[in-house]
């Protein structure tokens, strides 16, 4: 233990003999260490959040989009084919065990006037449990019913963003606007929800009865996807293939034939994006790594041009009984010190580095300590391995010629 303190007194010396040539050299490491901790960081911080605001798309989601059509053997895309009814909705109701909510999703646009004010956003059509399912609450007034449902209602729930358009410094509660011309009586604002993990406003939107909307605004009879909610997480899978199987027999397919619309859970989603962003992690740690690499060749350069300045003195340390092995250690321990110290400072960097990020930034950084650590490591052994060389050629000098090196 007194011996490896005395080796490291030694190489702590000599690196501060030369305090600015020390930190250029360990510059690499330091930049190399910062780069790889703060794009690790990104992609973890930019991964939670995306994970959140899947959940907060609502508790064991899963979505029903319509299928693709093909038309002379050439497809139209997904999306392409919807034959959707509310019978197809209702079936489900009806017969699906595994399943706690259910709502039909009837989309609309359009220009919407009150208050005075006018503005174009979406106007989505849904049952009372599309709140349950999305996990949405109201912030003031009411959600209407299935009565209001059921009797094509001209009511309608204002997203806080077209409230606040529409509405600025009032509340919009028992007021009246015009969707596309068609008067509606506002009864409630929805609680705020944020951007969603594509970027969107979720408040910019409108929700009234899916009949109302498809009927009144929309024209037609086909809705455009499904929600629902599994009554449990652990059976989101078995809850989608019941939904598939009813949704077959209601668009009557035969055996053998296609699916005329593709199912997603929230656990699928969430599976994809958490893939997504781990691969984009690694690749940027990655990049960032080669950082490390170069950190290296640059200590290990300087090592050379140090054994260089310190022939005699390693041809003193000989000639006085030291052994090549002491000079070997002596060398590499100043090489992995040099590592670490770039690596500490690396580290306070990156903490730095985040924390300006997160609060001047619209990005979102989370500093994971596994990385932290295996980054220290990994510039302990870049110190290891590109110091090895130069103190291996210092333990090699023959005493009586370093003792002669002018």
């Amino acid at each position: 233990m007194r011996q490896l303190r005395n080796i490291l007194k030694v190489s702590i010396n000599s690196i501060m003999k030369n305090r600015t040539r020390s930190l250029l050299t360990s510059l690499g490491i330091i930049i190399g260490v910062c780069a790889v901790i703060v794009m690790v960081a990104i992609g973890e911080g930019s991964s939670a959040q995306i994970e959140k605001q899947i959940a907060d798309l609502g508790a064991n989601l899963i979505v029903v989009f319509p299928g693709h059509s093909r038309s002379g053997g050439v497809s139209r895309g997904a999306g392409s084919y919807n034959r959707f009814t509310m019978d197809d909705v209702e079936k489900l109701k009806q017969e699906a065990t595994l399943i706690q909510w259910i709502s039909p999703m009837v989309r609309s646009g359009g220009q919407i006037i009150g208050g005075g004010n006018n503005w174009s956003t979406e106007i989505s059509g849904v049952s009372p449990e599309y709140l349950s399912i999305r996990d949405w609450s109201v912030a003031s007034g009411e959600f209407f019913t299935d009565r209001d449902v059921i009797a094509n209602r001209k009511v309608a729930v204002l997203g806080m963003t077209v409230a606040e358009e529409l509405f600025p410094d009032q509340d919009p509660v028992g007021e009246n606007v015009r969707i596309r011309n068609t008067p509606f009586k506002v009864i409630g604002v929805l609680a705020e929800k944020g951007q969603s993990g594509m970027g969107k406003d979720q408040d910019d939107i409108i929700l009234a009865p899916s009949t109302t909307v498809l009927y009144r605004l929309k024209g037609g009879r086909y809705i455009d996807m499904i929600y629902a909610s599994g009554i449990s997480t652990e059976l989101l899978d078995d809850a989608q293939e019941e939904m598939r199987v009813l949704l077959r027999e209601a668009q009557r397919l035969n055996p053998g034939e296609d699916d005329t619309f593709n199912i997603r859970n929230q656990a699928e989603i969430t599976e994809a994006v958490s893939e997504m962003s781990r691969t984009m992690t690694m690749l940027l740690g990655a990049i960032a790594g080669v950082s490390l690499i170069v950190g290296g060749i640059g200590i290990m350069n300087i090592m050379l041009v140090s054994v260089t300045e310190r022939t005699r003195e390693i041809g003193i340390r000989l000639s006085v009984g030291a052994r090549s092995s002491d000079v070997l250690i002596q060398f590499l321990t100043e090489a992995i010190v040099l590592s670490l110290i770039g690596g500490i400072i690396g580290i306070l960097l990156a903490i730095l580095t985040c924390t300006v990020i997160n609060s001047f930034t619209e990005l979102y950084t989370l500093i994971n300590p596994g990385i932290v650590i295996l980054s220290f490591c990994f510039a302990g052994g870049v110190g290891v391995f590109f110091g090895y060389y130069p103190a291996r050629k210092a333990s090699a000098l023959n005493p009586i010629d370093a003792l002669r090196y002018e």
